[in-house]
């Protein structure tokens, strides 16, 4: 019987709100509240669609409204595209009698692409509304962005439908070869900074040639894109010292998503991958950012490749990875790595000075600088580490231990310090008797070592490591060994600062 009247109760209900269509609202009054007053979509590449942006829209009322109009003020000619809370239908331009309920929110999801010719001159900004009811209850929201003219290069599609592709061992990947005599682009083995580039894939320099980046050039890598530099090959990155904050002649290796939220992003692009047998490459003033790795660097066969004033940050797993290589650095900073932020593997012949190596990952099998004499490969081969020196450098992080020594026996494994600051806490006196770690009885391997103090770098958090007066690295450093100018063109006095910046007192906070 209970059963009965359950079912009973639940029909008179079910006919009740079948016999009811729709809320009984009242109209929007022009009282709706929203999350921002203007959304900035933050910059994007021309033909390039934006990520997607939220916008919240409240109606604080006591009443179920209706709002009969909600679209863009440039209308069906509008480059923004909008979705209404989803259940309102796909993406569009303008939507009528929408339905908000009493005290309640919806959300509007806005996207753009826009080509750089509906920019206004000169700011090359791109502006739209978004548009609520009309006439005295109108509201709006302000949208903004910054649209930047690009270069996109990407593998070409082949006449039977597949991608155009590149040689890698036994396997292939997704890529192409730069052209000299592109018919749309010119020389695209010069980059300059007359336009911003986005790759697609890998794009490689073709054998005997050189590609080549002019001061302020800026390129912008796709998820798993990069560059390659193979045999008989080179690479030349010609930044010089810029005069603002904005870097204006650097070149600058990124990754294409440009919001705000995707800045500090670890491996959102591939590398630049140097391959064994390029050669005569040279490196300066470049920063890199974001990538899974940043310079790969294969055995060059007797070519040293030369890095100068560089910074590489936020790499999923190494900042610099070198197999067998040689290579002369200076005023190199590099932090936030997964797994090193410089290592120096299967050998090779090495020599950094006045570099600035940390590394703030948060797990402690990270370090700021491996050394090793083998590969990790399926079959463990060493090679000879003739050399791996560093000179008035900097070794930190936020780990105990931020140097790793890894050696086999069966090849050579010869390194130096000299005038370092090194972070390396001997817990439970693991490394007492390790001949490798005698930082005070080993004048071979050590010179003038620092030991477990704070730099004080200014916020290694936002990589900013300059120091100040008050760094345990100040005027620390061998004259020996001097580079003239900072990272970033200040001259050096003497005694030098020990990393890759010359001193000077912080800002003060206001």
């Amino acid at each position: 019987m209970r059963h009965i009247t359950l079912l009973f109760l639940i029909g008179i209900l079910f006919s009740f709100c079948s016999c009811r269509s729709d809320f009984e609202t009242i109209p929007s009054s022009g009282d709706l509240t929203f999350s921002k007053d203007t959304v900035y979509l933050d910059t994007v590449f021309t033909n390039l669609s934006s990520s997607t942006f939220t916008l919240k829209v409240y109606n604080h009322s006591k009443n179920d409204i209706n709002i009969p109009l909600i679209k863009f003020g440039k209308g069906l000619n509008s480059k923004y595209r909008m979705s209404v809370d989803g259940a309102q239908g796909n993406q569009g331009k303008i939507f009528e009698n929408v339905t908000l309920l009493a005290k309640d929110s919806l959300y509007i999801f806005i996207e753009t692409t826009v080509e750089s010719d509906n920019t206004t001159p000169s700011e090359f900004l791109y502006t739209d509304q978004i548009e609520f009811d009309g006439g005295t209850n109108l509201q709006k929201v302000e949208l903004v962005t910054l649209v930047q003219d690009a270069i996109l290069l990407y593998p070409n599609r082949n006449s039977d439908g597949t991608t155009e592709t590149l040689p890698n061992g036994n396997e292939k990947i997704n890529g192409f070869y730069l052209d000299k005599n592109d018919p749309i682009h010119g020389n695209e083995l010069l980059f300059t900074n007359k336009k911003a580039y986005v790759i697609y894939g890998y794009a490689a320099v073709p054998e005997g040639e050189t590609v080549t980046f002019e001061p302020g050039a800026r390129v912008y890598f796709h998820a798993d894109s990069g560059l390659i530099v193979p045999k008989n090959a080179s690479i030349e990155i010609n930044g010089t010292n810029s005069t603002t904050d904005k870097l204006e002649n650097e070149v600058i290796f990124s990754n294409d998503r440009q919001q705000p939220d995707f800045a500090y992003i670890p491996g959102q692009w591939g590398t630049i991958w140097l391959q064994n047998g390029s050669t005569n490459n040279k490196i300066q003033n470049l920063t890199l950012k974001n990538a899974t790795v940043g310079l790969l660097i294969d055995g060059n066969n007797g070519s040293t490749t030369s890095i100068k004033n560089t910074q590489i940050y936020n790499c999923t797993h190494y900042g610099i990875q070198a197999k067998n290589a040689l290579i002369e650095a200076e005023n190199i900073v590099i932090n936030y790595t997964g797994q090193a932020s410089l290592a120096c593997t299967y050998g090779g012949n090495y020599k950094f000075t006045h570099s600035t190596f940390n590394n703030d990952w948060s797990s402690p099998e990270q370090v700021a600088l491996y050394i090793s004499n083998y590969n990790t490969g399926a079959t463990p081969e060493t090679k000879d580490l003739n050399q791996a020196t560093f000179n008035n450098c900097i070794i930190y992080g936020s780990f105990s231990n931020e140097l790793l020594l890894d050696k086999k026996t069966g090849a050579a494994f010869e390194y130096q310090f000299n005038n370092c600051l090194i972070k390396f806490n001997n817990t439970n006196n693991k490394y007492t008797k390790d001949a490798d770690y005698q930082f005070d009885t080993d004048p071979i391997h050590y010179n003038a070592i620092i030991l477990n103090k704070d730099p004080k770098f200014f916020n290694s958090n936002i990589n900013n490591f300059n120091i100040d007066n008050t760094s345990s690295a100040f005027a620390k450093g061998n004259s020996t060994y001097l580079v003239p100018l900072d990272i970033i063109g200040i001259t050096r006095v003497l005694p030098p600062d020990l990393g890759a910046y010359q001193s000077k007192p912080f800002p003060k906070s206001k």
